[in-house]
Parts: structure tokens; C-alpha cells; sequence
């Protein structure tokens, strides 16, 4: 009998050292170090670091990987003049995908910093478009700030304040890594061709632009807006789950309880959006989810991390139809972490289907069919 695992549900197709998800407990670590303290106590420079070499690094080793991501984060002139000429209403993830192959051409030989400059270009190429599309000039890239400070400099023109980039910082650590999603899987598929590895990454943008996969923390979003009042929610979600529709940032294949890193970044969109315009969403975020935990926490459904990180985005400036660009440039670190792993004992992927057809059909002249 041969048994086929639809979505290749609770398949292994490798060992790893990098990431483990315990969605019974609600536990996620890397690298065997919990997201609760990575978030609270790292940043994405030491965060990637650890998913990337295996290893906290020293001071040391953290200044002179922090300097080359500052080095790389220029991208080169005639990406810039490619941007320009795009037109302003494009999806933000093909412009991505494709500005990561225009890079992949221009590379040349085995750089041993590729992976870095990749990591170190992705957030330049966001916020250039972000601006583009919104009638401004480009922002150059600062090597006097961090990575999380420096992203928002070049989308907003000026320096951010400390809490919005501790905010943006903490979001992009627990987009980093999240074991064998879709991306990562479709990343890894390309990779274990032995094809290069801006071909790798590609394909886990591609991936990772399907609504299913990176899209449904906009779709949550939408649905705070569409409720518009805090005191509206409870019925908002009772009438949406009778019609038979899905809570938007809630479920998840693996957890069974509250994902831990909805639990961070509820905390963050609470932090980063207290007195500002933005607060009522974060309010109406708030009901829905105490309105759909009674009804759904039964069954295993909780909030997952696209519950509130929509709002951080949205409220760190970040324009919806962007939030998919924010998830790749975080999970880029994982895709690449993945990928190397899997290349140690690499196997090209090759599954195979259940044939279902005919057989031994006579062929028929296209005058007699």
C-alpha cells in the first residue's frame, strides 16, 4: 500500500541543528536558544549569526560580521536605474524576486561573503522601491546604524527612534527561521540541484509570496480594519466563524497552542503603537483574539505570529502590500542557514507521484480523433 502524505505532512526529508518547534508547549529555539530570550536579549545581527555559523559569536566575531553587513548593504547603480524604471504598482515580492536574480547575474565566482551581502542587500532593495513607489527619492544606506535602525533610515528618510527599531529588530528575529515551511523546502529543492544559491533564494521568494504562506498577516490587517470598533469584534467573530470563514493570523499546522511568537510580538504591537493613531487596531487585534481563543482554543487554534506582526509593520510605516518583502528579508537568514545544512549530505530531492491513469492507450491519427 502506498500511503501519500498530502502537503508531505509529517515527512522528514533531513536532520537538523538549526531550528525545533514544540507546538504542544508552544516553544521555538534556535540553535537550542529560546525566541523568548533571542527577542528580548539579542538582535538580528547576533541572531543571524548564531542561525548562520552555528554559534553565538564573540565580540569579536559579531563586529566584524555587523561591519560587513554595513559594507554590503550598497546595491549596485544599475539595480538602482532597474528599480526606477519598474512601475510604481508592481507586487512588491516580484520586484524582490527578481532584483535578488538581477543580483545573481551580476555575481561573479564563490565569494565566501555572497550570503552576507545577499542578507545585507535585501533590506536596501525594499525600502528603495517602498520610497520609489511612493514618489520619493531613495535613501542611501548608513554603516553608522544597525541593521533593524538602518532598514527604517532608508524607508523613512530619517533616523528612527530607539523603540521603533527595538521593535522592527525583535520582528525580524522571529521571522528568521521556522524549520521546513514552504519556502524553505522550495529553497532547499532548488539547492539540492547544486544550482547557485541567488537561484536558491529565488524560488523560496516565489514561494513565500502565495497569500497561504507570507501573505496572511496583510489579510489579518484587512480584517481589524473591516471591524473598525473594539466593541464590534465579538460579533465580528462569531459571524465570520458561523458563514464558515477562517480568523485571519489564527491556526497553524504544527502549533496546538498559542505560537510563541504571536506572544512577543503582541507585545510589541501593544508597545509600538500606545498613543499613536494605530492604537485602536491594536485594541480591535486584542477582542478578536479573546472573542476567538473562547471559541476556537478547543480545537487547537490560537494565535500565530501573522496575528500581530501586520500591525508592528503597519505601524512602523511599513505599507501592507510591503509586509511579505519584511518576512523574506528575516527569513532569508533561514533559507540560507537551511540550505547550507542540507548541502553537507546532500541528496538531490526527486519524490515521486501515484500514477492514477491509463495505460497502453492506442494512438490515433489526428484525422480519425
Amino acid at each position: 500500500m502506498v500511503e501519500i502524505k498530502k502537503g508531505l505532512e509529517d515527512v522528514y526529508v533531513k536532520e537538523t541543528e538549526i531550528t525545533y518547534i514544540d507546538g504542544q508547549l508552544g516553544r521555538l529555539y534556535y540553535r537550542g536558544y529560546s525566541i523568548f530570550d533571542l527577542a528580548e536579549f539579542s538582535s538580528f545581527e547576533e541572531t543571524s549569526y548564531l542561525l548562520l555559523y552555528g554559534t553565538l559569536p564573540t565580540k569579536n566575531e559579531l563586529e566584524d560580521y555587523s561591519n560587513k553587513l554595513r559594507k554590503y548593504r550598497t546595491i549596485p547603480d544599475n539595480l538602482e536605474t532597474f528599480l526606477k524604471s519598474l512601475p510604481t504598482n508592481l507586487n512588491p515580492m516580484d520586484v524582490l524576486r527578481t532584483s535578488v536574480s538581477y543580483l545573481g547575474m551580476l555575481e561573479r565566482g564563490n565569494d565566501p561573503d555572497t550570503q552576507i551581502r545577499i542578507i545585507a542587500s535585501i533590506p536596501t532593495i525594499i525600502a528603495y522601491y517602498h520610497r520609489i513607489t511612493d514618489g520619493l527619492e531613495p535613501v542611501e544606506p548608513s554603516e553608522e546604524l544597525g541593521h533593524a535602525e538602518n532598514f527604517l533610515y532608508m524607508l523613512k528618510g530619517k533616523r528612527p527612534t530607539k523603540e521603533e527599531a527595538n521593535a522592527l529588530d525583535k520582528a525580524l528575529i522571529l521571522h528568521m527561521d521556522h524549520e521546513m515551511n514552504a519556502s524553505t523546502f522550495a529553497a532547499i529543492v532548488v539547492a539540492s540541484t547544486l544550482s547557485d544559491l541567488y537561484s536558491a533564494l529565488v524560488a523560496g521568494i516565489a514561494a513565500l509570496k502565495g497569500p497561504l504562506h507570507g501573505g496572511a498577516n496583510y489579510e489579518a490587517l484587512k480584517m481589524f480594519m473591516e471591524v473598525g470598533d473594539p466593541n464590534k469584534a465579538e460579533e465580528y467573530v462569531i459571524e465570520r466563524l458561523k458563514a464558515g470563514k477562517r480568523i485571519m493570523g489564527f491556526g497553524h499546522r504544527i502549533y496546538r497552542t498559542y505560537d510563541p511568537r504571536a506572544r512577543v510580538l503582541k507585545n510589541i504591537a501593544r508597545e509600538i503603537t500606545k498613543n499613536t493613531q494605530y492604537e485602536t487596531l491594536y485594541e480591535i487585534a486584542e477582542r478578536i483574539e479573546q472573542a476567538a481563543i473562547k471559541l476556537l482554543s478547543g480545537k487547537g487554534i490560537y494565535p500565530n505570529v501573522d496575528f500581530y506582526s501586520g500591525i508592528v509593520f503597519y505601524a512602523l510605516g511599513f505599507r501592507p502590500e510591503f509586509f511579505p518583502t519584511l518576512f523574506a528579508s528575516a527569513r532569508v537568514v533561514g533559507w540560507i542557514a537551511q540550505v547550507n545544512e542540507y548541502l553537507k549530505e546532500n541528496r538531490i530531492i526527486r519524490p515521486k507521484a501515484l500514477y492514477k491513469g491509463e495505460v497502453g492507450k492506442p494512438y490515433k491519427p489526428i484525422d480519425e480523433r
